[in-house]
């Protein structure tokens, strides 16, 4: 599935100090990635009641970037190949930025507007930054995807603890606007980080005598690999959406303790983003993958068995899917040819993956109401992870350990 491919001349690990001015840029940015979306949900009842808009609606906040994240990657992608990884990530957080304001003005059409370019924005870097990572930081590849993904992590736990207490001083409006001023110094510091790196030559990439370069949309591995990460990402949008509400229903928990137990499987994601680069160093990509989604079935298998015992489901669960996401992005850097390729890679699996992830919520919750149960709705998540499990073994073939000092 996969084969052996030159790596790229790294453009900024060259020395150290630019090196580790890209990781903080690249973490900084992480922290606008997921953030300001989830603050929404913090504080969506006086949204709500502002606006005048029922729950349906309101949902809208929260469900329309991800349908972005799906259907907008191809724009994304162009735009990204238009402008290079640099210029084309400065000009995504100035359109988040312009996101967050519009969508703190008065009334739905703003806060809608907002939203959508709120979506297209990080949609751009999603796409951009595990490229960024794979092309410029190669021999670290896996350790700075490992703490890129928890640093996701950790601007959702940021933005929905401090957004309330903002909100009850100054109102939602201005406590969702002042998450601007956190994409203003990422922005800055990106800049500083990458000036200049668009305007370099691209590294030689000559392939061997007698080779035949293959489309990379005729490559299966991107197609698996597409078919992987849209296992992950339904099963985690799917738990995501519905664990507070089983909690409650099997095990009659409080409302407010559900939302609270069920931040566990958020933070144990951390466990997973930092874990699964080790593991990649020092073992093969398969038995990695298989690991990574040994632990995840623990959420719907433990959950049917002994609901009781939630919080060990939630925990090795989460850091399970937050370990699916470094290793679907630690092989699509690995499997690519070069950066070109890597950004459509990048495209193609997170736009497919995301497209579906977006169904998963609505499914789950169809398949909830006509079994009358959680059984059923645990039985898809199930299947998802299925399709991770197989899907990420087929494109894991051939990837070999990244030792120390290695790409």
């Amino acid at each position: 599935m996969t084969s052996a491919r030159p790596r790229p001349a790294p453009i900024t690990d060259s020395h150290a100090v630019p090196a580790a001015l890209l990781v903080t840029a690249i973490l900084l940015l992480a922290l606008n990635l997921r953030g300001p979306l989830v603050a929404v949900s913090a504080v969506i009842d006086p949204i709500r009641a502002d606006l005048g808009i029922d729950a349906a609606t309101a949902g809208l906040l929260t469900s329309l970037p991800v349908l972005c994240f799906g259907i907008a990657t191809p724009l994304a992608s162009a735009v990204l190949a238009r402008l290079g990884l640099a210029r084309g990530v400065l000009a995504a957080t100035g359109v988040l930025l312009a996101g967050i304001v519009v969508r703190s003005l008065d009334g739905l059409p703003a806060a809608i507007t907002g939203t959508l370019l709120l979506g297209l924005a990080i949609t751009a870097g999603n796409v951009a930054i595990p490229v960024v990572i794979g092309r410029d930081l190669p021999r670290h590849a896996g350790a700075v995807l490992g703490a890129y993904t928890a640093a996701l992590n950790v601007g959702s736990m940021l933005t929905l603890s401090l957004t309330v207490p903002i909100a009850g001083a100054t109102g939602w409006r201005v406590a969702l606007a002042s998450w601007g001023v956190l994409v203003v110094g990422s922005a800055v510091v990106w800049w500083w980080a990458t000036r200049g790196s668009d305007a370099r030559p691209a590294p030689p990439r000559d392939a061997p005598d007698g080779a035949v370069v293959t489309a990379w949309w005729r490559r299966p591995v991107v197609w698996v690999l597409t078919a992987a990460f849209a296992g992950q990402s339904f099963a985690y949008y799917s738990v995501t959406a519905w664990l507070p509400q089983l909690l409650r229903d099997e095990l009659a928990m409080p409302a407010a303790r559900a939302g609270a137990a069920a931040s566990v499987f958020q933070i144990a994601a951390l466990a997973g983003a930092f874990g699964v680069p080790v593991l990649l160093r020092y073992t093969r990509a398969v038995p990695t993958v298989l690991v990574v989604c040994a632990a995840w079935i623990t959420i719907p298998l433990g959950l049917f068995l002994a609901p009781q015992f939630w919080t060990a489901w939630c925990v090795i669960g989460g850091a399970a899917q937050g370990g699916g996401l470094v290793v679907i992005f630690s092989l699509i850097v690995r499997v690519a040819r070069d950066s070109a390729e890597s950004r459509h890679f990048s495209a193609l699996v997170q736009g497919g993956g995301y497209t579906v992830a977006a169904t998963g919520p609505p499914v789950l919750g169809a398949v909830h109401a006509a079994s009358g149960g959680w059984t059923a709705p645990l039985a898809v998540v199930l299947a998802a992870i299925a399709l991770l499990a197989v899907a990420g073994s087929l494109a894991a073939r051939g990837v070999a350990p990244t030792r120390p000092g290695r790409g």
